[in-house]
């Protein structure tokens, strides 16, 4: 107990320890069950997505292979998309808001590890949390890194790699990753009639 209640304080701690084995391999046990179900499983997956995570909300869809450390410490809001091969190391707790879509490959690290060599190499580790907010879009083959804070209402382009918080309402690409613009109104209106014109265009095929 001791060295998880570290773990998740954020303090050091060394991860070959009897209790956190428990928890990995019941970890393991759930996602070799839920990689091997089809697609056509529906309620199996849903059931075992619900006993891995700490929470999740309603309406999500998760494609596997999906792969994660413990499972229990990540936390799900409602409308959640997560696609192929995303990769969650939630050695830290890790909070994604509501209306959430992961292109393929999404990698989420919150592990963490000493800079000096001599120290690192007792196996002593460390996790720094990693926070989601509502709406966020975020691009294929992107990597968070621990401790990032990424605000509501974002788009995270596709290869960036995340080292720093990303403020709300803003597009954001590179490695490492920047803002490189606001979400304006002119998206709104742009993006409204272009859904407009999708309803005529369907209506009209009726």
């Amino acid at each position: 107990m001791i060295q998880k209640k570290r773990m998740l304080a954020g303090e050091l701690y060394i991860f070959e320890d009897p209790e956190l084995y428990k928890d990995r391999d019941k970890n393991r046990t759930i996602l070799h069950e839920l990689n091997q179900t089809s697609h056509l499983q529906l309620e199996r997956r849903e059931a075992l997505f619900k006993d891995l995570f700490g929470s999740i909300g309603e309406n999500f869809k998760i494609q596997t292979p999906f792969y994660c450390d413990y499972g229990n410490n990540i936390y799900i809001g409602d409308n959640f998309f997560a696609n192929f091969d995303c990769l969650i190391l939630d050695i830290a707790e890790v909070h994604i808001g509501n209306n959430v879509m992961f292109a393929p490959r999404v990698n989420i690290f919150t592990a963490g590890h000493p800079i000096d060599a001599e120290v690192r190499n007792t196996k002593l580790e460390f996790g720094t949390p990693v926070t989601i907010g509502d709406n966020v879009w975020v691009g294929g083959n992107v990597t968070i890194n621990p401790g990032v804070t990424i605000g509501d209402n974002v788009v995270i382009g596709s290869g960036s790699v995340v080292t720093r918080n990303i403020p709300s309402n803003t597009v954001a690409v590179g490695n490492p990753c920047r803002v490189i613009r606001d979400i304006t109104e002119a998206d709104k209106i742009y993006w409204k009639e272009k859904q407009a014109q999708f309803h005529r265009d369907m209506e009209n095929l009726k």
